[in-house]
This record gives structure tokens, sequence and C-alpha cells, in this order.
């Protein structure tokens, strides 16, 4: 029977490193500093302590207001420690204890990109890039399928989006899709194989589809020159395709 300490350690850790993907999604496309500058109130500029910042419980003990000025806090960082908890949670659910952490990690950085894309329009290169070769690592140390799989996964991404990318140019005289999607791709073919990737893209259009239907129903119909951000939909459909697999899998 396995030790239940990694799947714990891993349930203890998420908040802290959803608080820590609280400030990349913040401070990374203003090109702010993650590590050096002091966490402080938005409202007040006071710098926060160690009892301002344990996650989920400094906003629960505080009633999600400053102890300084008593200024409302938002719900921005209980939201993305729950859902890096949630994404702990359900890495441990789905996969053997040994893969938890790469699994965990993989799906933090996708929350972190559809959190900033959803927001600004953008997939740092600061995190897209890295998730190429980790996920390689990631498969190379499993041993169970050819690395040369996920290597054209990379490939065939990148050229397939950049590819679409160039024909909408084309056709619309505009820009559809940023390179950071195809980046993005490229990256998320390296975790799951040239076999995943168009159940990735299927996943990604079925997500983006049920997004802007939901958004029509709520009153907020999108136009056909609105912007939609498809790198949200990307990363679900790559956290779901490395989970679960490809639906033609053998």
């Amino acid at each position: 029977m396995e030790s239940p300490g990694a799947e714990l350690f891993l349930l203890i850790a998420a908040p802290f490193i959803g608080s820590f993907l609280g400030v990349v999604i913040e401070r990374l496309p203003a090109r702010r500093p993650l590590l050096i500058a002091r966490s402080r109130c938005d409202h007040c500029g006071a710098t926060l302590g160690v009892r301002d910042l344990v996650p989920l419980v400094s906003w629960v003990a505080s009633r999600a207001r400053c102890r300084h000025c008593g200024a409302a806090l938002g719900w921005f960082f209980p939201l993305v420690e729950l859902a890096a908890l949630g994404i702990a949670v359900w890495a441990v659910l789905a996969v053997p204890a040994w893969l938890i952490w790469p699994t965990a990690g993989f799906g933090w950085t996708l929350l972190a990109l559809a959190w900033i894309d959803q927001r600004s329009f953008l997939l740092p290169d600061a995190l897209t890039l890295p998730l190429a070769p980790a996920g390689l690592l990631v498969v190379w140390l499993i041993g169970s399928v050819p690395v040369i799989d996920h290597v054209i996964g990379a490939i065939v991404g990148f050229l397939a989006l950049t590819a679409v990318a160039h024909l909408y140019r084309a056709v619309r005289r505009r820009d559809g899709l940023g390179g950071g999607d195809a980046k993005l791709f490229a990256a998320i073919g390296a975790w799951v194989g040239w076999q995943g990737l168009p159940t990735v893209i299927l996943y990604a259009a079925a997500s983006g589809l049920l997004w802007v239907l939901a958004r029509q129903a709520l009153g907020r119909p999108a136009e056909l020159t609105a912007r939609l951000p498809f790198g949200p939909h990307l990363c679900l459909a790559g956290w779901l395709v490395w989970l679960y697999g490809p639906l033609l899998a053998g």
C-alpha cells in the first residue's frame, strides 16, 4: 500500500502555490518583479505580513478586509488558491501517486496561463516556453511511451496553429490567433503527444463554443469582431487530454 504522504503534502502545499500563482497572474503581464517586491494592500499600500498572507485562512479571518485600512480585499486570491487546491485534488484522484506532482505542476501552469489570457489576452513566454521541455522530461521519466511522439507533438502543435493564424490573417486581413496560442499548443503537444492534438483542438473548440453560448444566454452576445481568448480553452483541453487521453486512443 502506498504511503499517503505525497498526496497529503501536495494538498497542503496547493493553496500556498495558488497564492504565488495569484502574484504571477497579477505581476507577470505588467512585468513587475515576482519575488523581490513585498506584497502590499492595493488600497492603502501597507506592507502585508505573514499573518495577512496565509492562503484562505487570512482572508476568512479578516472577513475579506485589509486589517490596516478596512478596504475590501476581493475574491481574486481566494479563488486562485481554491482553484490550485482543486487541481491538486483532481491530480490525486486521476493519476498514480508518483505522477501527482508533475501533473499538478502542469495544471497549475495551465491555470496561470488561462487566467492571464482571460484577463490580458497574453500568454507569457516565461510560462509557456518552459512547459514544453518539462513535458518531454516527464514523458521521458515515465518511460512507457516514445518521447519522439511528444517531440513531434510539440513541432506539429506549433506549426499547425501558426499556419491557421497566417491563413486567418490572409483571409480576414486581421489577426485571429496570437503567437502565444501556437506556443501553448506546442507545449501541450509535448505533454500529450501528436496523437492527443486532435482531441485537444476538439475539446478547445467545444469549450470556446460553450463559452460564447453562455455569454449569449447571460445577455452578453459576442460580435464577430470581438476578441475572445483561446488560451483558456486550450489549457482546459490540454489538461483533460493529459489526464484521460485522446478520444481515439488505442
